[in-house]
């Protein structure tokens, strides 16, 4: 007989097998990754929060603008002393309608026309835009001259940031640019309710100033809409036939390979780059005017075909063969299987692509400024070929400038940009959501 071997015991502290042990470390570097990613997006989340919290914070006064509102009267002895609009209109443009408000306001403050000293520094109170203010009220209607008219009149950038709480006035009278005086009319006049702030329509419909309270982004928003209406009518129809021919009929060769290798390295292309090739071709050889719209149009069209090429030979690439292969097997040609069937199913990434691709022109600025519209503009551009300014310009030169006020106008117009932006991006979701067709 042989004796039965019994299994020895196994000590309770003896080590896991292995198999436990590879488990508890995949599950380990699991909960490592996760961690990393939520790590990852958190820091993303933060970050973005304190630009936007930067940028929010210091721009949304720049859409309320601080006025006066006083009766003034339309002096025939300081507009038009010697009588003579009737036989001579111009007499009306250059009348001297700044001091038209300072003597106005000076009555209201209690202060004599005949203390200089003190007509300055009521004057300080006053935007210098006023001039323009009050000769338009004079020439859309010269019935007023003679007449006493309540007026809002925009106060002085200086006098605006103080009203805004964006001044300390509890440093010296000579370290800041408003006097102890100018501080007691304000409060004066904010008591009896004629110092306040109103909603700032200036800052959408007004162009290009050296004063911070008369400045706007009206001409700036015209140009942008001038240059993005011309790469869409330009970038859209040459890419989408460019990305049709490439990926549906170009044969396969070195040739279009070499094609499909420069579209994609344009597409990394600094834009600065584009700007000097615009400044070469389109000015300095076509002979276009600077600072137009229409030469920036068709430099961000350069610049934005790649993008949309590539998002276009994409999405027809995501059309399933099937589709073509059912439409040619019913007795489609080749161009009605493109662009009947394979065009529609392929529309929500070609817009979506579009929509990106005009989002990214509209907020370069280095190819725009090689092309001059860093231009000082304060009219309105009628037509393309006219001198203009656009929205992400605006904010650079706005970026530059000395003056303390012109701090909540960059911020501002960068608030306006990034809704814009955020409309294109939200509209090219809705877009694909709306076209999008699942197989």
């Amino acid at each position: 007989m042989t004796d039965a071997i019994t299994p020895a015991a196994i000590p309770a502290s003896a080590a896991p097998p292995r198999r436990d042990i590879g488990i508890k470390r995949r599950y380990a570097a699991e909960r490592r990754f996760r961690a990393y990613g939520i790590a990852a997006i958190s820091f993303g989340l933060l970050f973005l929060f304190l630009l936007l919290w930067s940028v929010v914070s210091k721009g949304y006064t720049a859409f309320q603008q601080t006025t006066i509102t006083i009766p003034v009267e339309f002096s025939e002895q300081i507009i038009d002393p010697d009588n003579e609009r009737q036989t001579d209109p111009r007499k009306l443009m250059t009348a001297n309608y700044p001091n038209v408000a300072r003597n106005a306001l000076a009555k209201v403050l209690g202060v004599s026309t005949d203390d200089r000293a003190a007509l300055r520094e009521v004057n300080g109170l006053i935007s210098d835009s006023i001039r323009t203010q009050l000769r338009d009220m004079v020439i859309a209607n010269p019935a007023i001259i003679g007449t006493t008219q309540t007026v809002s009149l925009l106060a002085h950038g200086n006098v605006d940031s103080i009203f805004k709480g964006q001044v300390d006035l509890t440093v010296g009278e000579q370290n800041r640019r408003i006097s102890d005086r100018q501080v007691g009319w304000m409060n004066e006049l904010s008591a009896s309710g004629a110092l306040a702030k109103q909603f700032n329509a200036g800052i959408f419909v007004n162009g290009a100033s050296s004063r911070p309270e008369a400045a706007g982004v009206g001409v700036a928003l015209i140009g942008s809409f001038y240059m993005m209406l011309i790469v869409l009518v330009l970038a859209l129809p040459i890419g989408v036939a460019a990305s049709i021919y490439l990926e549906e009929f170009a044969p396969k060769n070195r040739f279009t390979d070499l094609i499909e290798v420069n579209i994609n390295n344009l597409a990394a292309v600094p834009s600065i780059v584009y700007g000097l090739l615009g400044l070469a071709v389109f000015i300095n050889f076509m002979g276009l005017p600077r600072s137009a719209s229409l030469v920036g149009g068709l430099v961000l069209t350069l610049m934005t075909l790649p993008t949309i090429i590539i998002a276009t030979r994409a999405a027809l690439k995501a059309v399933p063969p099937s589709i073509r292969a059912a439409a040619l097997g019913l007795g489609a040609s080749k161009m009605q299987t493109i662009f009947h069937h394979v065009l529609p199913l392929a529309m929500p990434g070609i817009l979506t692509g579009t929509i990106i691709g005009l989002a990214h022109a509209l907020g370069e600025t280095a190819p725009l400024l090689l092309i001059g519209m860093v231009a000082f503009v304060a009219n309105y551009p009628t037509t393309p070929l006219d001198p203009s300014t656009a929205l992400p310009v605006q904010i650079y030169m706005w970026a530059n400038e000395a003056e303390r006020a012109f701090v909540e106008r960059t911020s501002g117009a960068i608030i306006i940009l990034l809704l814009f932006l955020l409309v294109m991006n939200v509209g090219a979701i809705l877009l694909r959501r709306r076209f999008e067709r699942r197989w």
